[in-house]
């Protein structure tokens, strides 16, 4: 999926808007060198006075007029630069203005997209995965395994190596993760790990907690402004490369909900598009709290990281007090 047509056209209309922005301030410097330095703007009318009696000798068959005529322009062009550095301003100062100079602000080099246009992709990618801040902080570069101990080391290093592999086969194998276990083992920030590695690839990545997710898909079709605002919503869910459901269990109870996330995973799985589910919960409990067929579809379908230890998140608000 990565982004959609119409995230497409919001980039795309954003280079069209830089592209006029930029003859704005060009055409408003030219007006200041014009106002500042009339010698220039004489300049410019001589060359293209010239450019026209020129090209006429073209016409007219005069087989020295095309290197006559660039001659002259070189000349008058080095004369207006020269005009502008003896009035303080650079000789560039009315050459095109860009914002990216390899691409020239049309968002392509060679109809490949630039470097400008794909961090545009990703920048709106972590808009739409939610979860832009909370992975400055939480990703791979930060990992830490100094607060894990023997069998939890090994539960944990399991798991760095699981979501490691998940990440570098994404491209090219289905896969779903189940992180559980006790509170504030990591389950949350290996689940970030794999979104910022992927949003840096170009993929989409939508969080959600479990809270925000089965409220979003509670809400009334007759709430929402027109069809496709609906239609996007669950696109999205249903449709991304990858969905981040995150602390399952801690959702508000409410009978639609054990239907909402069956619905929710099997349309995924239909699609082959990988999620990750994480839950402070135990396998007993998922079983129980939701029912058979979810609890199926996940350890059928999910490799299961059990993750062990103290609570991090507790034990780093007591040192830093």
């Amino acid at each position: 999926m990565s982004l959609s047509n119409v995230q497409y056209e919001l980039i795309k209309r954003s280079y069209e808007e830089r592209q006029l922005q930029n003859h704005r301030a060009l055409e408003n410097r030219r007006k200041e060198i014009y106002a500042a330095i009339p010698a220039y703007k004489d300049l410019e009318d001589a060359i293209s006075s010239i450019s026209v009696s020129q090209g006429k000798k073209m016409l007219e068959g005069d087989d020295g007029a095309l290197a006559e005529l660039k001659k002259i322009i070189r000349d008058l062009s080095a004369q207006k630069k020269l005009l502008l550095e003896k009035n303080g301003f650079p000789a560039n100062y009315l050459e095109p203005v860009y914002q990216c100079q390899d691409c020239e602000d049309t968002g392509y080099i060679n109809n490949k997209k630039c470097h400008c246009f794909r961090q545009a992709m990703i920048k709106m990618l972590y808009e739409q995965s939610n979860i832009q801040e909370m992975l400055e902080k939480e990703n791979f570069s930060t990992l830490s395994e100094q607060f894990y101990q023997g069998e939890d080391l090994l539960h944990f290093q399991r798991a760095v190596s699981t979501c490691k592999e998940f990440v570098s086969d994404f491209s090219n194998r289905f896969q779903n993760l189940f992180f559980y276990g006790t509170v504030g083992t990591g389950k949350s920030f290996l689940s970030g790990c794999i979104a910022k590695e992927l949003i840096e690839r170009g993929q989409s990545v939508i969080y959600f907690s479990a809270a925000q997710l089965f409220e979003s898909l509670s809400v009334n079709p007759y709430d929402f402004k027109n069809k496709e605002d609906l239609y996007n919503l669950y696109e999205d869910i249903y449709n991304c490369d990858l969905l981040i459901i995150d602390d399952l269990g801690t959702e508000a109870t409410r009978a639609s909900v054990s239907s909402q996330l069956f619905s929710c995973l099997n349309e995924r799985q239909l699609r082959q598009k990988s999620s990750i589910i994480s839950t402070n919960l135990s396998l007993e409990e998922i079983r129980s709290r939701y029912s058979d067929r979810i609890f199926s579809r996940i350890t059928s379908n999910y490799e299961l990281c059990k993750l062990t230890g103290p609570d991090i998140r507790m034990y780093k608000k007591l040192i830093n007090h």
